[in-house]
């Protein structure tokens, strides 16, 4: 066998029929999927939003009158330009406003406190700041001390007014800031024209979540983006339709998830984007989903077993069989969610892996092709995987074993926004060093095992929390689970596995029924892999994206034993 049998790329003998090993990209600024779509299907709707309808020649009019708004405040090529708002129309056209004025883009979770909210805007050096109004009290408290110049404002019903329990009205003047619809409408079109070095130019700095350390802005280049969009459009060849589909777009769109697959895509296929302003409002999901009958619902895993698991699904059976393709990464999917959503869909579920800083999409199941249960698939065209020794990148680790991915490819990130050492740290030469464990089998198929830093050490034996949870979901009473390390007193060094476990309806919590699981466990893994401690909670924290923080975990866990987070 190779040394290296990354390098042979076995995983090409199973692409779908018609997608190659190399794609030529185009190089362009991402607002020309706009600008393209606007002129083959201008009278198509671009975006369904609370039953409104905005169509692709009226999308790119308002995109255009906000780029030369933009200009005209003194926004320049290059500057930083940040979004903070939800999943409404005004996302999108402020995102292509920003790449069409030739600045860059930043998205802000809604969610983010004070704190968090004047890091990105320090750290970015974002002088203007297009939010929605709600957020006007929390931005007021720190604006003073950002680099701020300028705060646009926009409302949930300033582009969905058939949805107001009032009826249209003008929205209200707020001291100290623009009103984004009136900065719209009295602005004539008249966006700026400049050159774009597109493998070089930053079109967005996408913040990660700040799992170890301070978040820290991915740049990815307009190359990075339209590369991966044009690699999913050709990897879904055979069941996207140009100009005729509808995606349901319940991912947030200030995650890179929901913007390269849920908005970016979308646009450049002139696809209608059906938006749910609340991600975990499953009523309204079912609702969208009965009046736009959508083709496409990328989405996370926890997305999928919320709607299986409410009373009312036989209500909206029939509505879910319009459902061809969903793709669902973030978390690892349960097999048996899996093959119920397929079942009463009648589409399919293609999982996946990627990270921010691969802007997002790397390695995928094939469409038509076989689908291992637990696998992610296998690399895009032009992607290069390696799997590497955990403690030493340069050694490859034998095909079938565990090690660090690296990834080379098209996707990948600049570097980190104004961080020079965490990029060195990261960035290998043209290789990213993703700090996820993985293993290839012979028919260069990936399967996840973790994240290195989640990986926990018993005794010197490595236990991987992945694998404890998936035997976990198992278990007919367990709803959710979370696995975690916690300091071994009597061996330093060493930890103790606990798992924090939500329970399922009509199941009590009970020293019997941590007995149950305890034994449940030992069926099926080692015994130093099953867990000495078990804690029931209501619910676990997660991300908007279903993802659980093990994070959050470790930190009331080190709160209770008393240490300084």
């Amino acid at each position: 066998m190779s040394e290296n049998p990354y390098a042979e790329k076995p995983w090409l003998s199973s692409y779908d029929e018609g997608v190659p090993s190399h794609i030529d990209y185009p190089e362009m600024n991402i607002y020309e999927f706009l600008d393209n779509s606007a002129k083959e299907f201008g009278s198509r709707t671009a975006i369904w939003f609370l039953k409104n309808k905005i169509s692709y020649k009226k999308l790119k009019d308002i995109t255009d009158r906000l780029a030369t708004a933009l200009v005209n405040l003194g926004a320049k090529k290059g500057d930083v330009i940040a979004i903070m708002i939800p999943n409404f129309p005004q996302f999108i056209m402020s995102y292509y406003a920003i790449l069409k004025a030739g600045c860059i883009s930043t998205a802000v979770s809604v969610l983010h406190t004070e704190y968090e909210l004047a890091y990105q805007l320090n750290d970015s050096g974002a002088k203007i700041l297009i939010a929605w109004d709600n957020q006007v009290e929390k931005i007021n408290k720190i604006k003073d001390r950002t680099p701020l110049r300028h705060i646009i404002i926009t409302n949930l019903f300033d582009y969905a007014p058939l949805a107001n329990p009032l009826g249209k009205k003008d929205p209200p003047e707020i001291a100290g800031t623009l009103q984004f619809l009136n900065l719209v409408n009295k602005t004539k079109p008249n966006p700026p024209k400049f050159e774009i070095n597109a493998k070089e130019d930053v079109a967005c700095l996408q913040y990660t979540g700040g799992t170890s350390g301070l978040p820290k802005g991915a740049m990815l280049t307009h190359y990075n983006i339209v590369s991966n969009c044009t690699a999913i459009y050709i990897w879904n060849i055979s069941e996207v339709r140009k100009g005729k589909d509808t995606a349901l777009t319940n991912l947030p769109l200030f995650h890179i998830y929901g913007q390269t697959v849920c908005m970016n895509f979308a646009i450049s296929t002139g696809t209608t984007i059906a938006l749910n302003p609340d991600p975990r409002d499953q009523k309204s999901l079912f609702e969208i989903i009965r009046a736009t009958r959508p083709a496409l619902f990328p989405g996370v895993p926890t997305m999928y077993m919320r709607l299986l698991e409410r009373d009312d699904l036989e209500d909206y059976a029939k509505d879910l069989k319009s459902i061809r393709v969903c793709n669902t990464g973030a978390a690892p999917m349960p097999p048996e969610v899996l093959k119920e959503f397929e079942e009463r869909t009648g589409g399919k579920i293609i999982e996946g892996y990627g990270m921010t800083e691969t802007s997002p999409v790397t390695i995928v199941n094939p469409i038509n092709g076989v689908r291992k249960i637990g696998s992610v698939g296998f690399p895009y065209p032009d992607t290069d995987v390696k799997i590497v020794d955990i403690d030493d990148y340069t050694k490859i680790v034998p095909q079938g074993e565990s090690g660090e991915i690296m990834i080379k490819g098209p996707q990948v990130m600049k570097g980190y926004w104004n961080k020079p050492e965490e990029t060195v740290n990261q960035l290998k030469g043209d290789w990213l060093l993703t700090g996820d464990i993985a293993r290839m089998d012979e028919d260069g198929y990936f399967f996840i095992v973790d994240r290195k830093k989640d990986m926990i050490n018993v005794s010197g034996f490595k236990v991987y929390p992945r694998e404890i949870e998936d035997v976990l979901f198992e278990h007919e009473a367990i709803e959710n689970a979370a696995i975690i390390g916690i300091p071994d007193p009597n061996l330093p060094g060493s930890e103790k596995v606990k798992g924090f476990i939500v329970l399922k309806d009509g199941y009590k919590e009970s020293d019997e029924m941590t007995a149950e699981i305890k034994e449940f466990c030992r069926k099926n893994v080692s015994p130093y892999k099953v867990p000495k401690f078990i804690e029931f909670r209501k619910e676990l924290p997660e991300t908007l994206v279903g993802k659980v923080l093990r994070k959050d975990l470790k930190v009331i866990e080190a709160k209770r034993r008393g240490e300084e987070v």
